[in-house]
């Protein structure tokens, strides 16, 4: 990964534009110093020299043998470059110096043989199904709680032993789990009550909805409003319970989206796309490229059919999320979000809007380097 702009010493700060940056100190010896600042200029000058800085600071004006710079003047831009720097000067260590917090999923363990939830910051990949991220543990713990109250899956952490001998939990005497410790069910019965949570999550609760929506109009249909009441009941705790999930969790092979950023080019903007939870490279997209006119809803389309997730390390994935997060739920989140499941179910009108509507900011001199 190359940046944009190169100056070497002796150092012309004056001609360094005071804009959001990603920037690399190239030492004589040693490892490069990478960072990222709202203000170029002036955190070069605090760097490299000059002037009086109170307290303890950094300072590398005669270490520094040359810095590269590139503009970004979107934050979700300036935060994955700099995650792609750090992994390149300092490979695993990216995270660490980020202070990024590991995403929050929850996991379908189903491995198990009798399968069960659990709140984990470790996407998993074949015998487990991941649903986040979630804002943080409390966030998914309450999720947790709604979505287990629809099914009848166990609650407890043991790995069970089935016997008709086993004392059991108070949620079984409730009536909210088919409590398969107690040999009360089949393995084929258990499991096709998990494959239904699976499916709750896949849909983000549309596949219970439907079914209780159809529940409350046929009894409304047979004039048995008792009962349409009480599926009625059912279809909002169903809907309040979906939405603890928040916009952004979704299955982890499904976790994709797009966001519209300015760029520090004229007439080009950034595109960063997420495919099943990996961030891509930023892509660059002319708002009027030179040639045949082509609509944006065409140029978008032949845009993202190039495109395919890359295969990354679990590892390597888990922190792609937690960029997501970071971004997603600070204060200081700068662009539309856009979330879709697959290529084929892309929001290209959404981000059409989105490319107007920052392609016009952009000209009304938001980011004038």
């Amino acid at each position: 990964m190359t940046l944009a702009a190169r100056i070497e010493p002796p150092f012309d700060l004056d001609a360094v534009p005071d804009v959001p940056a990603v920037f690399v100190i190239h030492l004589h010896e040693g490892e490069p110093y990478v960072s990222r600042t709202r203000l170029l200029r002036r955190r070069l000058r605090r760097l490299l020299g000059g002037g009086s800085i109170a307290g303890r600071a950094l300072r590398l004006g005669e270490l520094a043998a040359a810095v590269d710079y590139e503009l970004v003047p979107s934050r979700l831009a300036a935060l994955l470059r700099h995650f792609d720097l750090l992994e390149q000067y300092s490979p695993g260590a990216a995270a660490a110096r980020l202070r990024l917090r590991p995403p929050v999923f929850l996991k379908v363990i189903l491995s198990n043989p009798w399968p069960r939830t659990v709140i984990s910051s470790r996407p998993g990949r074949g015998a487990s199904f991941c649903f986040g991220p979630f804002q943080n543990k409390t966030a998914a713990s309450r999720f947790e709680q709604e979505l287990l109250d629809l099914f009848q899956v166990r609650r407890c952490q043991e790995d069970l032993s089935p016997s008709p001998d086993h004392p059991g939990c108070i949620y079984g005497e409730m009536g909210k789990c088919l409590r398969p410790c107690q040999q009360a069910v089949s393995a084929q019965e258990y499991a096709a009550e998990t494959s239904r949570l699976v499916r709750f999550l896949e849909t983000r609760g549309r596949s219970l909805l439907e079914s209780a929506a159809a529940a409350r109009d046929r009894s409304s249909e047979e004039l048995d409003f008792e009962h349409a009441r009480l599926w009625h009941e059912r279809w909002l705790h169903i809907r309040d319970a979906a939405a603890l999930a928040g916009d952004l969790a979704a299955p982890l092979p499904s976790l994709s989206g797009a966001a519209v950023l300015p760029s520090p080019s004229p007439g080009v903007l950034h595109i960063a796309v997420m495919l099943s939870g990996a961030w891509l490279p930023l892509c660059d997209f002319p708002v009027a490229p030179s040639g045949p006119a082509v609509s944006l809803d065409s140029r978008l389309r032949a845009l993202f059919s190039s495109l395919s997730p890359p295969r990354l390390p679990l590892a390597t994935l888990a922190w792609h999320v937690a960029l997501l997060a970071r971004w997603y739920y600070s204060a200081s989140r700068d662009a539309e979000w856009r979330p879709f499941t697959s290529l084929e179910d892309i929001p290209y009108r959404a981000l059409v809007r989105d490319i107007s509507r920052t392609a016009s900011r952009s000209q009304g001199g938001l980011f004038q380097p």
